[in-house]
């Protein structure tokens, strides 16, 4: 396993015995099941994000690919 879907799996662990089994999407707020977590960066690494844990949050892959659609939807608009 890489060490991103490590730190995945260790950040999933740890928001679920905090919130006693329940995590919850970073972007749409409905519980994420193991299989279907990602992780998203908090700040895009294109805005000077980091992949440090406190940038990092779980989100559904769907929620995940959706968000950066559109951030790159209203990027391409702003500079075309």
């Amino acid at each position: 396993m890489s060490r991103l879907g490590l730190t995945r799996d260790k950040i999933y662990r740890t928001v679920a015995r905090q919130l006693h089994g329940v995590v919850p999407c970073w972007v749409c707020g409905e519980h994420v099941e193991p299989a279907a977590a990602t992780l998203e960066h908090i700040k895009a690494l294109s805005e000077g994000g980091n992949s440090h844990a406190d940038n990092l949050a779980i989100s559904h892959a769907l929620c995940n690919g959706q968000r950066h659609a559109r951030s790159a939807g209203s990027l391409h608009k702003q500079t075309g």
